[in-house]
């Protein structure tokens, strides 16, 4: 294993060309004959000559010299950088996040330009997931999770950022139909074709709940894994659904029509969750203080 103290004598000696220019160079107080005992102990440790000699006060690279230094310099010189960043709390950092199509287009843009905004060297990582992911957290692979969360596992810390409420959607057409009826009630839909979520997804769950309310069992059902191709099915008059929306007016769609369910009142809150004992990450506290919030 390299000594970080003997590739940074190294790393001088390389970038000042010679052992005297190097002990100058160095950011703390040294000697030249500690600096080039740094050096010959790091050569014999690699069982390799790193520099040699042009004139009596200069030195150049030998090929593993280069392929050293080329290695070495990167991290050296972006120590000064790094350092003051972190005195400023300017660090980047890396945050996954996992979170369902809904909340991806609906939700985190927003969000994540906000986080950008305060830390412009965070890396973010997004990932569209279709199921309760909790697993993830677990993992490691999600630090934040971004979901509606019928149970919350005692493992796993929320907080609320919203909720979804449902809405019926249906052609343009038929829209119309039921509009001009009296006192139009989700059951005047009963057997019309249901345009659903594909089974084990959980936005399936939320759709069969607000049926259940209304004791309704479609006699025919279509099923599709994204909100948009529900409302593109729909659109294409092949039946109707009942889609769980973040905004208050409801889904946009040309063609489609979208009520409010408000009796009975339902709502699905939306939260996000991370792991307790999570190591401490900087961009997860941040992305809790950015955090939209309901209502």
């Amino acid at each position: 294993m390299i000594q970080l103290h003997r590739l940074e004598g190294f790393y001088w000696v390389a970038r000042a060309g010679g052992y005297a220019r190097a002990a100058r160079a160095f950011p703390y107080p040294i000697t030249q004959p500690a600096v080039h005992q740094q050096v010959k102990k790091l050569e014999a440790e690699l069982g390799l000559s790193l520099f040699e000699r042009v004139l009596k006060d200069r030195v150049q690279l030998t090929p593993a010299g280069k392929r050293l230094y080329e290695f070495a310099a990167p991290f050296f010189e972006g120590l000064t950088t790094l350092e003051r960043s972190l005195r400023g709390g300017q660090y980047g950092g890396s945050l996954s996040i996992h979170a369902a199509p809904l909340f991806v287009r609906h939700l985190l843009p927003a969000w994540l330009k906000r986080m950008t905004k305060a830390r412009p060297g965070a890396e973010l990582h997004l990932k569209e997931v279709l199921t309760h992911d909790i697993e993830g957290l677990r993992r490691g692979t999600a630090d934040l999770l971004i979901d509606h969360l019928p149970e919350v596992p005692p493992d796993v810390a929320t907080m609320k950022i919203g909720s979804m409420r449902p809405f019926v959607v249906l052609p343009a057409a038929r829209g119309a139909q039921v509009q001009s009826a009296k006192g139009f009630k989700l059951t005047d839909l009963k057997d019309d074709t249901f345009i659903s979520y594909s089974p084990g997804f959980f936005s399936s769950d939320q759709q069969r709940r607000v049926l259940a309310l209304h004791s309704i069992v479609p006699p025919r059902a279509i099923s599709a894994s994204s909100a948009e191709s529900i409302l593109g099915l729909v659109e294409a008059g092949l039946g109707y659904s009942v889609i769980a929306w973040l905004e208050a007016n409801g889904p946009r769609w040309p063609g489609v029509v979208a009520r409010a369910l408000t009796t009975p009142k339902v709502e699905f809150p939306v939260y996000a969750a991370w792991r307790k004992e999570a190591p401490e990450n900087p961009l997860l506290d941040l992305a809790l203080e950015t955090a939209p919030t309901p209502g």
